[in-house]
């Protein structure tokens, strides 16, 4: 078994209870077989971005060891996203859970319904600022940065908080 570097989930959700989603989410992601949750940030929160005419994003960022490939594991998280109930009508539309791959270990992978690294996540703070939090060292393969270095580079103004400084308890 060829168990990968750590790799990098994000989660967010802005429907029903925010929290209980995305701790579903992580423990449906623990349930994988061969699947190792090791790290969570915490939960923070966000205004959408994007379409900004929705409700407020919890998000957090897992890392992850697994023996999935990059393809099957995406393929896994939208079966894991239909199974709690998403629905994808619009791009950046509320939703009750989404779980993109922000790093794979340090590989480098384009395919037309994948690209790692996730080639936003260096303008998005409610990404860096939580994956800050568990990988500040970690190097982007691809810009050579570490994530410290990309949070503080960012362009992104929206103002992230964690849920407690948001007075956020059940989400």
């Amino acid at each position: 078994m060829n168990v990968s570097p750590d790799i990098f989930i994000s989660l967010g959700s802005n429907i029903g209870d925010r929290k209980k989603n995305l701790l579903h989410a992580i423990e449906l992601i623990a349930e994988l077989t061969d699947t190792i949750v090791i790290n969570k940030s915490a939960e923070y929160t966000t205004a959408a971005w994007g379409n900004t005419d929705q409700p407020d994003f919890l998000n957090r960022v897992i890392a992850i060891q697994s023996i999935l490939s990059p393809a099957e594991l995406m393929k896994t998280l939208l079966q894991l996203e239909e199974k709690m109930g998403r629905v994808r009508n619009d791009h950046w539309e509320p939703r009750i859970i989404d779980m993109d791959i922000l790093f794979y270990g340090n590989e480098v992978h384009h395919a037309p319904h994948l690209t790692i690294p996730h080639p936003e996540l260096q303008n998005r703070n409610f990404v860096l600022v939580p994956l800050n939090e568990i990988a500040p060292d970690f190097i982007h393969p691809v810009l050579k940065r570490t994530i410290s270095q990309l949070l503080h580079a960012s362009p992104d103004k929206l103002n992230v908080l964690t849920a407690i400084e948001a007075g956020i308890s059940n989400g």
